[in-house]
């Protein structure tokens, strides 16, 4: 097999090739980024596309046609989180980027396209018990995430209504790994926030709020049921995340403090000051649809798609809180543990206003 994987540099990205390089059906990966790394695997080969700034032009439909013709599956991964301050820029690059994807896999007759969407995809939903794919997919329209996700399943039930190609979309959880804590912080946390303390016994008290509840799952799981998406006869969409749900009381649990009764609109008042003040760059309308978001069945995947977590909620949020600690990071540009001009490099884009 031939696999064109976009955005393989990534969290998600660098967790799949290496899921496929470990298959001996696959023979060759072709990884699409904005940016090329040191890092690399035995069967990858990197090409460098920004498809967010990518024309419409005939020769820029050339070039990435020229990137996906002979693939046999193409899994498209690629996602650009921030600027969150600027919603039209994350607009070109997560949806009009994808929708060229999508053109060229039509174009190109490619039989296979796994999709990566999101538990942001979901319309609002219980915390209470889990809901299953048929879930509306809507997502939450405060946040740009959320409609950019909810945004293209509507766009590939009009692809897969019109094409013979199979169409797979995996709607992962919140996804974390050691490797991933320095981006995730730059993402969501912001400069201004003391990793080092961020440790068992440091932290003496854990916010908890009912409705700030989550699902998350290990990169490496993620990587493995895209392998499985790629090379299984199988079509729709597949839950991916570990069994037991996050809250504060977990958190609290991983890091030996106690929790104290919060109400989500407290919480939401603190994320919104820090967003005005440009303390954070995640803004307080991601935080209005994590509290939304529903608890997600992994039943079909689990009995469909063959797939089952290797690691547990706690393990993977773990591993996060270790990285954050130890500043870790991969030799791939999204991944590094440091950028240029490290934090005030950050305080240079305006914490959210530019990528």
């Amino acid at each position: 097999m031939r696999v064109v994987v976009t955005g393989a540099t990534g969290n998600i990205g660098t967790s799949v090739v290496r899921a496929l390089g470990d298959d001996p059906a696959v023979e060759s990966i072709v990884g699409l980024a904005r940016r090329r790394p040191r890092w690399s695997h035995p069967k990858l080969t990197m090409e460098q596309i920004d498809l967010g700034t990518l024309g419409d032009g005939i020769g820029d439909a050339d070039a990435l046609d020229s990137l996906v013709a002979d693939a046999d599956v193409v899994i498209h991964l690629a996602w650009l989180f921030q600027p969150t301050r600027d919603p039209a820029t994350t607009w070109r690059a997560n949806v009009l980027g994808s929708l060229r994807v999508f053109d060229a896999v039509a174009r190109c007759a490619v039989p296979a396209l796994v999709h990566a969407s999101s538990v942001g995809a979901y319309s609002p939903g219980p915390k209470d018990h889990a809901v299953t794919e048929d879930w509306p997919t809507h997502g939450w329209p405060g946040a740009a995430y959320t409609r950019e996700k909810a945004y293209l399943e509507r766009v590939l039930d009009a692809f897969e209504a019109e094409h013979a190609t199979r169409v797979v979309r995996l709607r992962p959880g919140f996804v974390f790994r050691r490797e991933t804590a320095s981006q995730q912080r730059r993402l969501f946390l912001g400069p201004f926030v003391p990793t080092s303390v961020v440790r068992p016994g440091l932290i003496p008290v854990v916010p908890h709020a009912r409705s700030l509840r989550m699902q998350v799952v290990h990169s490496a799981d993620v990587g493995e049921a895209f392998r499985l998406a790629a090379t299984r006869d199988v079509r729709g969409a597949f839950n991916i995340a570990a069994d037991e749900p996050v809250d504060g009381a977990l958190l609290a649990r991983l890091l030996e403090a106690r929790t104290v009764p919060v109400p989500a609109r407290l919480l939401r008042t603190a994320v919104a000051t820090a967003w005005t003040l440009r303390l954070v760059p995640a803004s307080p309308h991601l935080f209005d649809a994590v509290v939304r978001l529903p608890l997600m069945d992994t039943g079909r995947a689990r009995t469909e798609l063959g797939w089952q977590p290797r690691h547990t909620a706690a393990e993977a949020v773990t591993e996060f809180l270790t990285g954050l600690r130890e500043r870790a990071g991969e030799q791939t540009p999204p991944l590094a543990s440091t950028t240029r001009g490290g934090r005030l490099g950050e305080l240079a884009t305006g914490v959210g206003k530019r990528p």
